[in-house]
């Protein structure tokens, strides 16, 4: 418990947490600060890049063996069931809609790839190695979730519901060509081919400076969170509050499980529970807007960015880290 206790405040003094809670603070507050919409794009596009560039790197290094191929699948079962755990979980416990519920349980069955970052981040500066094919599997993750809530909708939403025209209109192409994802494949896949002679050529640009970028893209999550927590007074109950911290957990726990069978590193493990905690607020939410287009926004993007995206990134992670260095006896 004490080392539990060290790591968390150890985290909330971190300059990733400080600034992400500056930003909040500042929104809350209804300064003026902005990050431009052009530059925050691009700070996530250097993330991405950097971060599937050198995970590839370090699966070059490795190579390809079961236990990737494993968590893999791992990863896509995950992301597949965990919507299902989250839609009973709404329905118990908000008087959500089902067409509403459905949407908030794809958030929550995908992940967060800047909630993965941070804790890439965290895990290095404290010494922890996790396995760079954590990055394919985060990416593996993204759209199983999609296709549960979808199937959620149409069974508890009402037979009239046409599912395959919508995917037929253009909801495939939001998962499969999503940029995010794009990027995210292209740069691990890039740097896979090119391995550590690849990462030293262009170390200088996607190692030193990686720390810096993120803390200016969560000063921006910062403010985006805290506008989302001001427009959407009135809608998120202390149900809905309680499910936007009870389902990472939840789900944090069948990371634990999933990694441990595997049996993979401290790193990897904690990390597979992050990816399972975490809630997407990039990907799912566009796909939404296709796919189910009467769902409230407000809702589930307040859910996912607003009150998970915090919890999983000032408390989230270091009780995973700890929880996955108790039961590997690390």
């Amino acid at each position: 418990m004490q080392g539990l206790i060290e790591l968390a405040a150890a985290n909330l003094i971190s300059p990733i947490i400080l600034f992400f809670a500056l930003g909040v603070a500042a929104s809350l507050a209804r300064s003026d600060l902005t990050i431009p919409e052009a530059v925050a794009k691009g700070l996530s596009l250097y993330l991405l890049l950097a971060i599937g560039f050198k995970g590839g790197a370090s699966v070059a290094d490795h190579g390809v063996d079961q236990i990737l191929i494993l968590s893999l699948v791992a990863g896509v079962l995950l992301s597949f069931l965990l919507p299902f755990i989250a839609f009973g979980m709404l329905r118990a416990l908000t008087g959500l809609s089902t067409i509403d519920a459905a949407a908030v349980a794809a958030h929550y069955g995908s992940i967060s790839i800047v909630t993965f970052v941070a804790a890439s981040s965290v895990l290095t500066s404290t010494g922890i190695a996790y396995d760079g094919y954590m990055v394919a599997v985060a990416a593996a993750m993204e759209a199983p979730a999609i296709l549960s809530a979808l199937w959620l909708a149409a069974r508890a939403g009402g037979a009239g519901r046409d599912t395959s025209a919508t995917m037929g209109s253009g909801l495939l192409r939001e998962i499969l060509l999503n940029g995010s994802i794009v990027l995210l494949v292209g740069a691990f896949l890039i740097g896979m081919a090119t391995g550590q002679d690849g990462l030293e050529e262009i170390e200088a640009f996607i190692v030193a400076p990686f720390k810096g970028v993120l803390c200016l893209f969560l000063l921006d999550m910062g403010l985006v969170a805290g506008r989302g927590l001001r427009s959407s007074r009135g809608l998120i109950t202390a149900n809905l509050l309680a499910f936007g911290v009870l389902m990472p957990l939840t789900g944090a726990a069948f990371g634990l499980v999933a990694g441990m069978m595997l049996g993979l590193s401290i790193g990897s493990i904690a990390l597979m529970m992050v990816l399972s905690a975490s809630a997407s607020y990039i990907a799912v939410p566009a796909a939404m807007r296709v796919a189910l287009p009467e769902a409230n926004p407000a809702i589930y993007l307040t859910l996912a960015l607003g009150i998970t995206f915090p919890f999983n990134l000032t408390l989230g992670i270091p009780l995973y880290m700890a929880v996955a260095q108790f039961f590997t006896g690390g």
